[in-house]
This record gives C-alpha cells, sequence and structure tokens, in this order.
C-alpha cells in the first residue's frame, strides 16, 4: 500500500513538473419525479410508482485535457432515453458551450424503478398509457433535459486542475440469464457451475483535486439493474452502491455507467435487501481499487461519435402495418404500429435502417472508453477486449465498454445471440417499436467501427 501510493505520488509529479495537468469537475442533481409517473422497464404494472424508495440521480462530469480538448459524460438513474431526448440534451449543451456530439457521452444504469422518458420503450409504455400519463411523461422529459444542461454547466464552470488515475476491480453478481435458470443459481454458483459468458470486470476512473482529495469516482459494471421490481423509485443495485461509496467518500460523487450486460442479471433477486447487499459487493470492488494500486492517466483526450445505419429485416410494408393496426390483439404489436406511425418520414415510408450511436474516447494512453447505444450483450464487450492491442498480462484491460449510452433503441445481440433467438435475440423489439429483426451483419459492422477507435496508435 505505501509503496503503491508512493509510486503513484512520483507518477503525478512528473506529469505536473512537465506543465501538464487535467481539469476537471463533477455535479449532480437529484432526477426523481415530482409526481408518480409511470415507471419504465416492465409490462406488467398498472399502475403508476407508488412511493419512492431511494432519490434518482443525474451527474455530470467534466474533463479537459493539457490542450484545452473539453468532454463530458453525463450518468443517469434512468432505464434509457431516446435518440430524440439525446439530441435535445446535446443541442443546448452545444449552444452554451460549443461542445461537439463526439464530446458528450451519455450512460442510463437501466434501473427498472425509475420513470418512463419520452419515447424510450415507446412500444411498451408510452402509446399504452391514458393522456394524462403521456402528457406527465412528456413534461418530465423537459424537466429533465434541463436538469442535465444545468449540472453539465455547473461542471464546466467549476473546472479545476485535477489528477486522473485508473484501475479495474472484480464483482461476481452478474450471472447470464440465458444460460442459467433463476432457481438453480444460487446452488450452481456454490458448485462453480454457472454457465455462459459474463464481464466481471469493474472499470474505475479516480479524480482527485490539486491537494489530492478525492472528488469523482467513475465506475462502471455489466449487469441489469434489475434486482428490483417494485412500485417505488429506486437506483436498484447502481443506486446503492453510489450511496455506499459517497458514504465511504462523503466529498466524491460517484458516477455509475452500465456496460454490456443486456444478458446479464443479478440473481437471486427481487428483494431490497438483495439489492442493497449487490450495491455494497460492487462499492467493495470500487473500494478496492480507490485504495490500492491505481496508474495515473496522461492529460491527453480524444473523441469519436457517428451513427452508423444498421439493416433490419423483415420490416412490412406501410399498408402491412396499417392493415395490422386494426387486427392485432396483441396490445404491445398496437403499441409498436402506432409508435411506428407517429415517426413517418416525408416518404411515408417504414424505416428498414436504424441510426445506431457509436462512441469512443481516448483517456490518456491507456484508457479507450466505448460507448453504444442499446442494450448490448456481453459478447460485444469481450470480443473489443480480446481483438484490441492489451496491456501486459499483469495490467488490467484498458478497454472499457458502456451499453445503454446515448439512445438505448433495442436489445442489440451477437450474431450468437441472434442466431439463437429468445427475448434478447429478437422477441424484444416489439417493445421498443423497431419494426423488424436487426440483420446478422450488425455484430461485425460495430465491431469494426469502433476497432479503428481504440487501437493502438
Amino acid at each position: 500500500m505505501i509503496r503503491s501510493t508512493a509510486c503513484l505520488i512520483l507518477a503525478l509529479a512528473s506529469v505536473v513538473a512537465h506543465g501538464q495537468t487535467w481539469q476537471a469537475a463533477s455535479a449532480r442533481v437529484e432526477i426523481t419525479p415530482k409526481d408518480f409517473i409511470w415507471m419504465a422497464g416492465y409490462g406488467g404494472r398498472n399502475e403508476p410508482a407508488q412511493g419512492k424508495l431511494t432519490p434518482i440521480w443525474a451527474k455530470a462530469l467534466a474533463l479537459r485535457d493539457a490542450n484545452q480538448k473539453t468532454a463530458v459524460l453525463i450518468t443517469l438513474d434512468l432505464v434509457g432515453i431516446h435518440r430524440d431526448t439525446s439530441e435535445k440534451i446535446c443541442s443546448q449543451i452545444r449552444e452554451k458551450h460549443g461542445l461537439e456530439r463526439d464530446q458528450i457521452a451519455i450512460n442510463c444504469s437501466h434501473t427498472h424503478t425509475g420513470p418512463v422518458v419520452g419515447q424510450n420503450l415507446a412500444g411498451l409504455h408510452y402509446y399504452l398509457l391514458p393522456p394524462e400519463q403521456q402528457q406527465a411523461i412528456d413534461a418530465y422529459e423537459t424537466s429533465l433535459v434541463k436538469d442535465i444542461v444545468a449540472i453539465v454547466d455547473s461542471a464546466i464552470t467549476n473546472l479545476q486542475p485535477s489528477h486522473l488515475t485508473w484501475g479495474n476491480g472484480h464483482c461476481t453478481v452478474a450471472v447470464n440469464r440465458r444460460e442459467n435458470v433463476q432457481s438453480d443459481v444460487p446452488e450452481l454458483r456454490n458448485q462453480g457451475l454457472l454457465k455462459g459468458p459474463s464481464d466481471h470486470d469493474v472499470p474505475v476512473l479516480l479524480v482527485r483535486d490539486a491537494t489530492q482529495n478525492l472528488t469523482t469516482i467513475v465506475f462502471g459494471y455489466a449487469c441489469h439493474a434489475t434486482t428490483l421490481s417494485i412500485n417505488e423509485w429506486s437506483g436498484d443495485y447502481p443506486g446503492f452502491a453510489q450511496m455506499e461509496l459517497e458514504q465511504r467518500y462523503p466529498n466524491a460523487n460517484a458516477m455509475f455507467w452500465a456496460g454490456c450486460g443486456a444478458d446479464q442479471n443479478p440473481l437471486p433477486r427481487r428483494t431490497v435487501e438483495l439489492a442493497e447487499s449487490y450495491g455494497e459487493r460492487l462499492a467493495g470492488a470500487v473500494t478496492e481499487v480507490v485504495e490500492g494500486f491505481v496508474r495515473p492517466v496522461a492529460p491527453k483526450l480524444t473523441t469519436h461519435f457517428a451513427e452508423i445505419d444498421l439493416p433490419l429485416v423483415d420490416v412490412p410494408s406501410l399498408e402491412a402495418m396499417q392493415d395490422l393496426r386494426g387486427s392485432t390483439s396483441n396490445k404491445y404489436e398496437q403499441g409498436r404500429i402506432d409508435y411506428l406511425l407517429s415517426r413517418l418520414g416525408d416518404d411515408k415510408q417504414i424505416q428498414t435502417t436504424y441510426p445506431y450511436a457509436v462512441q469512443a474516447w481516448g483517456l490518456g494512453d491507456d484508457i479507450r472508453f466505448v460507448f453504444l447505444g442499446g442494450e448490448v450483450v456481453v459478447d460485444y464487450a469481450l470480443r473489443l477486449k480480446a481483438t484490441a492491442t492489451e496491456a501486459p498480462d499483469d495490467q488490467p484491460s484498458m478497454i472499457w465498454v458502456a451499453g445503454y449510452s446515448n439512445d438505448v433503441m433495442a436489445y442489440i445481440p451477437s450474431r450468437r445471440v441472434l442466431n439463437e433467438g429468445g427475448y434478447e435475440g429478437g422477441g424484444s423489439n416489439v417493445y421498443y417499436g423497431l419494426p423488424g429483426l436487426w440483420s446478422e451483419t450488425i455484430e461485425n459492422t460495430i465491431a469494426n467501427k469502433v476497432a479503428g477507435w481504440i487501437a493502438k496508435p
């Protein structure tokens, strides 16, 4: 412990001696709805929220490197946001601060005990709700955008000389839900017989001010935030992890980002006690990094962003969609149709591609932070980590892969999962309002786009 701390101090001193330093600041605002509006994530709910277990938060970290390039990371205790909401946030930040789209990253924790936001999961929620609930959801989105822009303003205004360090922890809460029956998980875990791929890395980025006071803890994990299904607001296990870290480090903002956990669940689940326990375990993994060996991040920032047209297959014609509208008895199919018909362009055709958001940042010479839209299965993170030029075996992964970023428009299956089918492989698309299934080409398209950004110079 003494040796690692001394090494870190020497490394940071070397950076400062050469006149290079980061500027950083974070801010947060509570975004718990003031009214009990509809909750997001589960279709079985039949009433709005009925209480508040914990607050939910929006948090922002602004970073500026030695060349005065700025980027902002926004984390939200929400199930997801729609592309429309993301564009509203980013356009206002661009207008106020001149930041381009590649300089703004937005990640959602995917808690299923947060509110419906705008058109996210429209086929599951918005178009199946009465007008007064739709109006309340629209009003909440407007307030949310205002709050997010305000904390970004605060973070950028309060930028101060800072030191960044990083490391990776380890946590085994996540279980591959496609490969393991929930009721069997405790015994399978005890026997070491859990099946399927998972990603148990806990990437951690630490921000300290010029006097080495810890000001911000950014950490990620690849697992659904579905421990709870209650009708009360909460951040689920990621919320409890953030709360625990902020109790342990009271002068720091703890910011959680969701990894590629679309096929990963916290199992067993369904109790508050389990959500608290998983949060404490994740916070413990982060604490080991905070108190252990960490590596300095040189004050150098690169940013990339693109929307790539991902193809959909078996997309019906507008005429077929209109015919189905009056004949289907499936309410979720009806919700999807209403959503799609509300978004027709000038050509009055159902779109056969989707503008999929991909983003990557380079932090210093080490970290390559990837942000992928949608509910991304774990195969993507494992592939990108395996194919990128990696550090030596004794150094943790430098490739961090977030899902649920910028636009949560659907599940994003790998080719393997798409061919296997099931909920993540396409059955869920109706709830998001996609008119067809993804083409089996999407995994390579996404991975190849990102690969060039994260390759080592």
